[in-house]
């Protein structure tokens, strides 16, 4: 594991992260919103299992508690647009964080998780990012695939204030991207984050704390 000084993001803790963040800051986002809302999943078995995980994998009882946390949450705010991961775990959180708003999640591909083909189903606690899992997405394909996605979501979204749900791997993605450094309790399952626009850059901050781990993969 590196030590902390090398980390870019204060409680970031896989290995290799330093290059993912290094790729993500290569291009970086500027999307055309002045705000928008983030949500990870929330939590799965394989999360609590720390195992590279399937896109089927479903919500458990605590991660379903976790969206519907998150839904009253954001309950009183201005959500107009949901676009989310079509993985199981993320969609299902989409469509519990969308209920209040009659609102149905819009899927965007480019939000899905990284696919670590082989590994699925091994351990994920000691995982570094820089090694490409076989018949998996290298890290550099993972990067820009995502930004796209990210990219995407957001500018596609016109007057309309979007709220993302993906995984935490996304997360890792855009902070960067985005030139914030997140903190843990950024990446806990099932939180929901607002994004906005700080002067020339962007800050992050929580909208209200579901109790969900934090920095497992996926």
């Amino acid at each position: 594991m590196p030590a902390p000084a090398t980390l870019t993001t204060p409680g970031y803790h896989h290995r290799g992260l330093d290059e993912l963040f290094r790729l993500a800051r290569v291009d970086p986002l500027q999307p055309e919103c002045t705000s928008f809302f983030f949500v990870r999943h929330g939590e799965t078995d394989g999360n609590h299992a720390r195992i590279f995980q399937s896109a089927d994998q479903p919500l458990n009882a605590r991660g379903l508690a976790q969206a519907e946390a998150a839904s009253e949450a954001l309950k009183g705010e201005r959500l107009e647009r949901i676009v989310a991961s079509t993985m199981a775990r993320a969609w299902v959180t989409a469509e519990i964080v969308g209920r209040p708003h009659t609102l149905a999640p819009e899927p965007e591909e480019g939000l899905r998780e990284r696919w670590f083909g082989d590994l699925v189903g091994t351990p994920s606690h000691d995982h570094d990012w820089r090694h490409d899992p076989p018949n998996g997405e290298t890290l550099a394909t993972f990067v820009a695939r995502s930004r796209a996605g990210i990219a995407k979501a957001l500018d596609h979204a016109g007057t309309k204030r979007s709220t993302l749900v993906a995984h935490g791997g996304i997360l890792y993605v855009l902070g960067p991207a985005l030139g914030i450094d997140l903190e843990t309790r950024h990446l806990a399952n099932g939180t929901p984050l607002l994004f906005e626009r700080a002067g020339a850059g962007w800050r992050a901050r929580c909208i209200a704390d579901t109790g969900g781990a934090s920095d497992n993969v996926s």
